[in-house]
């Protein structure tokens, strides 16, 4: 992969907003109980933008449709060469695979078995920059300092142990209270939009994260919540770029040194600097790696009987 900047693409924003008139009965009956629940996620998939990608998507949730999804970036490539949606040639350990999501073009490269099954994808994520650092917020735990940043999407970052928290599962009704809380007092208060591409605005999510005790690397441990309260079981790939614009705008990692990023349910991605990109509105940016692995869970069918008083579902939470 080059080191160049991932261009954004007008086609797959117009595809974006495109889905949300047209299509939006579709995403309610999966991610909607009775077939989903309120952490559904999930994706489109479209034509590329040209000739110069193998296939777009578009990525949903329980609130609408999402710029970027680094882990559903990383399921997406898994599913492109298993199922042969991309052909690769026999014997290869690598594949490149790029894809055009809503905040850019992603080069991805899968690796391979001997069998020829991904064991992990990793993709170059569109620039990534720091928007603001320590705004600080009044909130029902007393003010708490957060840092803003774009890896695709907008995301604040808050230090958990600063709200008295920590990442684990007993602590989550707490972090998706605190979330709900802060998005919208931080919507109200900063402007969130990149500077070129005005479609690409407001938070997405907060990223509560706190230090793993490890002399070999930096780790450390997150969940992000965003959307309406939605959980991020994975590390959250887009997430991880906003946190290494953040890490290394703070001067704590370097061009090529590992951020091992592990989530709520310990599962892990690995991720670095590979290059300084542009300056984007004044906002130098970093161009970022992350890499980590997915893995089919199943086939399904889904129906909607037009006697089923529900529809399309319900959502509870």
């Amino acid at each position: 992969m080059t080191d160049g900047p991932a261009p954004v693409l007008a086609a797959e924003l117009i595809r974006w907003s495109w889905v949300g008139d047209h299509l939006d009965d579709i995403r309610r009956l999966l991610v909607n109980e009775p077939r989903g629940h309120a952490d559904m996620y999930g994706a489109f998939v479209t034509p590329p933008d040209d000739e110069g990608a193998d296939l777009g998507v578009v990525f949903f949730q329980n609130e609408g449709y999402s710029t970027a999804c680094g882990h559903g970036t990383i399921a997406l490539v898994t599913w492109a060469i298993d199922s042969g949606r991309v052909e690769v040639p026999a014997g290869a350990r690598e594949a490149l695979v790029t894809v055009d999501v809503p905040s850019g073009r992603l080069a991805c490269v899968a690796r391979l078995d001997e069998r020829g099954r991904v064991d992990a994808v990793r993709f170059r994520n569109v620039p990534s920059f720091v928007l603001a650092r320590d705004v600080a917020v009044e909130t029902s735990r007393g003010p708490l300092d957060l840092d803003i940043a774009f890896g695709g999407a907008f995301y604040a970052s808050l230090e958990v142990r600063t709200a008295g928290l920590t990442v684990s599962p007993a602590a989550l009704p707490e972090l998706i209270a605190l979330q709900r809380e802060l998005r919208p007092v931080l919507d109200r208060s900063i402007e969130m939009v990149h500077p070129e591409e005005p479609e690409l605005r407001g938070l997405y999510g907060i990223i509560f994260w706190q230090p793993i005790d490890d002399e070999a690397r930096l780790a450390q441990r997150n969940v992000t919540v965003f959307a309406d309260g939605e959980v991020d079981r994975s590390p959250c790939g887009s997430g991880t770029s906003a946190r290494l614009a953040i890490l290394h705008d703070r001067g704590e990692i370097a061009a090529g040194q590992t951020l091992h990023h592990r989530s709520i349910i310990d599962s892990a991605f690995d991720a670095r600097v590979t290059a300084a990109g542009p300056v984007i509105g004044g906002h130098p940016s970093v161009v970022t790696e992350v890499e980590g692995s997915a893995f089919a869970t199943g086939r399904h069918t889904f129906t909607l009987d037009a006697r089923d008083p529900l529809g399309a579902g319900f959502l509870l939470r």
